[in-house]
């Protein structure tokens, strides 16, 4: 196992056999190492500058680990989304050509930021955004936000599975971002929830779409309206949670998943391709809704945005200090 932070270059084909971990510097930079390899391979260019995720490939395994460090408070701030697409771009570079295809069958996406998965939008530019005027710019954010989780709901293209590792709080955009896996692992005692009408708002991208499918309509507006967070524990019996880990053990919850799954890689690829195609979730209709939540969000009145900014100051206040990945 191998795993990068920001490298200029990584083979994916005949590692050498010690694992090399590359771990941040105290102000969030990455220090460049040189990884022995046999018939090296250059990463794709998109993913030499990678600032906010970590990557971590398993070979025998065919696992891409992808972990977001977000800079700042843990949310999808521009830099992250860009990097989220670059991973996602780079894995269609990589694996979807006939030679490769067979070797990456799972995509795992985690966080490194103690306690928390994702607690959603980019708080301070929606606000600076509405007080503008700028609806393009709520469109253009929340259009980078569905595209991103669209590639990921189909699959980047690929027969793949995908795995939400959840070990803290998603809340907002990070409960939107958990919904569009294939099959979520949460440690227990994490909690979900959807706290846009605390300002006033609605979860824009994807919340409806997503739970609606799995849900219900009538289920999906009820959890989104009610603003209440949800224990792991109350997702799993929902089937919102696939496997439920003792807390600190979600990774080993995830290598335990592979490993029982790896006999059916295929039927299992196959099943969630086919869901796909009875339940689909098209970009446009993800788009539309960005559209319709621009314009609510430019309708809150300064009282509304005054709350959002200090939810933004609360974040802030978060021990940023990052997991370390394990040897």
């Amino acid at each position: 196992m191998i795993t990068v932070m920001a490298m200029s270059q990584l083979s994916l084909d005949g590692l050498a056999p010690s694992g090399h971990t590359v771990r941040r510097h105290q102000h969030g930079g990455a220090r460049p190492a040189k990884i022995g390899v046999r018939r090296s391979r250059s990463l794709p260019s998109l993913l030499t500058h990678l600032r906010q995720v970590e990557l971590r490939f398993d070979e025998r395994a065919g696992a891409l680990w992808t972990f977001m460090c977000p800079q700042g408070r843990p949310s999808f701030n521009p830099g992250l989304l860009h990097d989220l697409q670059a991973v996602q771009d780079g894995m269609e570079e990589m694996f979807s050509g006939p030679d490769d295809a067979h070797r990456l069958r799972y995509l795992v996406l985690g966080s490194r930021f103690p306690g928390v998965f994702g607690l959603g939008g980019d708080l301070p530019l929606f606000v600076e955004k509405i007080r503008e005027g700028d609806r393009q710019g709520l469109v253009d954010y929340g259009r980078a936000c569905v595209r991103v989780l669209h590639r990921n709901i189909t699959g980047v293209g690929l027969p793949i599975i995908t795995i939400g590792l959840i070990q803290g709080d998603a809340l907002g955009g990070g409960f939107e971002t958990a919904l569009s896996f294939n099959v979520v692992v949460a440690e227990r005692g994490v909690k979900f929830g959807l706290p846009e009408t605390l300002f006033g708002l609605f979860p824009g991208m994807g919340a409806l779409s997503l739970l609606s499918r799995r849900l219900g309509t009538a289920r999906a507006e009820e959890m989104i309206m009610s603003g209440r967070s949800y224990s792991a524990e109350e997702l799993h019996q929902m089937g919102l949670v696939h496997v439920l880990a003792k807390q600190g053990e979600g990774e080993t919850a995830v290598r335990a998943y592979i490993e029982r799954a790896e006999r059916r890689h295929g039927g299992l690829a196959g099943m969630y391709r086919a869901s796909r195609e009875v339940n689909p979730v098209s970009l446009a209709e993800l788009e539309g809704i960005v559209e319709i939540w621009a314009d609510a969000a430019l309708e809150l009145p300064e009282p509304n945005l005054k709350i959002m900014l200090r939810l933004a100051a609360a974040q802030d206040r978060l021990d940023a200090t990052p997991q370390v990945a394990a040897e």
